[in-house]
């Protein structure tokens, strides 16, 4: 590559870095104006204020946005630890084991994750409702499998296909069952695989609206992305929008730290078995 060509590869690289950090720039901006300036048109605030902070910790938004806090970590939490558990026996079975319906597993599992969620919104409130799920966490987190599971069976079995199978073969001469030698063998060996399919299982529990809107409607078990639209202001002439930027970086924290934390084993288990040899 030659010096010309590496400049426009940094070029197009910046350009693209900024065109997706610009957003977040923005909400970052917002939550730190005052009612005044959110609609002067200027990138900064004339005065950075803590008050949108203040109202959604300690303020009058306090008491929708907390309790939805600690709904999403909970529910959240929860959902992607099922979907893990679930997705490792589930993905192990369909790379090891030659059994009929294998691909047919495979091919529900894609159809389920690309089926539209607002379509079965409908049925699953009047089913929650008749059964006694509705604004609970159980009636959160089971729909939050059907988003979580199809991606983690895809992910987790494209990991289990690439751990070599004399490994458990070795386990297993050396007197180790089959539930040991899954246990103390494959599942350390996957655990780069665990770890990406849980962060991204995170990420789609976290950020549903769909489900939190319909299925909830007290703070019992309302997530953050529903409380976030039922933000209003001081009166109905004022709109939330400091409030809400700042509900929102304050959601996107969890997130980043995330990420930051996990960032050498996502990379890992994204990349692992991109290469044969």
């Amino acid at each position: 590559m030659s010096a010309k060509e590496r400049n426009w590869w940094i070029v197009a690289g910046v350009v693209i870095v900024l065109y997706a950090l610009f957003p977040i720039a923005w909400i970052v901006s917002l939550s730190f104006k005052a009612p005044a300036d959110i609609a002067n048109g200027q990138f900064l605030p004339t005065v950075f204020t803590w008050a949108n902070y203040s109202q959604i910790l300690t303020g009058d938004a306090a008491a929708l946005f907390l309790p939805a806090l600690r709904n999403s970590f909970g529910i959240c939490l929860i959902a992607t630890f099922l979907a893990c558990i679930l997705s490792m026996f589930a993905a192990y079975a369909i790379a090891r084991l030659d059994f009929k319906g294998k691909k047919l597993i495979l091919s529900t599992a894609l159809a389920v994750a690309i089926f539209p969620v607002i379509s079965i919104v409908t049925p699953l409130f009047n089913l929650w409702r008749l059964i006694g799920l509705y604004d609970t966490w159980p009636g959160l987190i089971i729909p939050y499998l059907s988003l979580t599971l199809p991606l983690s069976i895809w992910t987790m079995s494209a990991f289990f296909r690439e751990i070599p199978w004399e490994m458990e073969q070795a386990a297993q001469v050396d007197g180790a069952t089959s539930w040991q030698a899954f246990r103390k063998v494959i599942v350390p060996l996957a655990a780069p695989g665990v770890f990406t399919t849980a962060i991204l299982a995170f990420f789609l529990a976290w950020n549903d609206f769909v489900y939190g809107i319909s299925l909830t409607s007290t703070s019992a078990a309302r997530p953050v992305p529903a409380a976030l639209g039922l933000f209003s202001g001081a009166s109905q002439f004022e709109d939330p929008t400091g409030a809400t930027a700042a509900a929102a970086v304050v959601v996107t924290i969890p997130v980043i730290i995330l990420v930051l934390i996990f960032q050498r084993r996502i990379v890992s288990g994204l990349t692992n078995g991109a290469v044969k040899g």
